[in-house]
């Protein structure tokens, strides 16, 4: 993996988070795409597990810098996305529609697991748990196939890797 185009990535992924995803939000339920998501399981599928765990902790902590506590999805990030990176070992997920399950899916997970840490933290939860819990990670699925390709050639993937451990 090239470490310095990763880590400007993270940086441009974060501030795009923070200002410009409004550009893109449903505002009557204010659903927007999780952008550090998409990457999460866009590394996950396309690079080596040992490489995805970090990633995985650096985008979890990116996602926490700008989250409402600290420490939920730093844990659900690192220890979804190794997950999903040895998945991927076993099962292969190079279709679109499987990136797409697999970004819900993921999603999903993660919002619960942050949910349950937050919860056991003693911290205030999101009041708007179902848009966290099932909106977000639709739309970040929807969205996130299309970012692939741009994203690929930021971190000069080419073409598709097929190597397994």
């Amino acid at each position: 993996m090239r470490w310095p185009r990763f880590v400007v990535l993270v940086l441009i992924a974060t501030i795009l988070q923070i200002s410009l995803v409004d550009i893109i939000t449903v505002t009557t339920a204010n659903i927007r795409p999780d952008l550090l998501l998409i990457l999460l399981v866009f590394f996950a599928i396309n690079y080596d597990p040992i490489e995805v765990v970090i990633a995985s902790f650096s985008l979890g902590f990116a996602a926490d810098l700008i989250g409402p506590t600290m420490g939920p999805q730093t844990i659900s990030f690192g220890l979804l996305g190794t997950l999903l990176a040895d998945l991927h070992r076993v099962m292969a997920i190079r279709k679109t529609s499987h990136q797409v399950v697999a970004i819900f899916i993921i999603g999903f997970l993660t919002a619960i697991l942050a949910f349950i840490l937050t919860f056991l933290k003693a911290e205030p939860t999101a009041a708007n748990t179902y848009t966290e819990l099932f909106f977000k990670p639709l739309y970040s699925a929807i969205v996130g196939p299309f970012l692939f390709l741009p994203v690929a050639w930021w971190m000069r993937i080419k073409g598709r890797k097929t190597r397994r451990f």
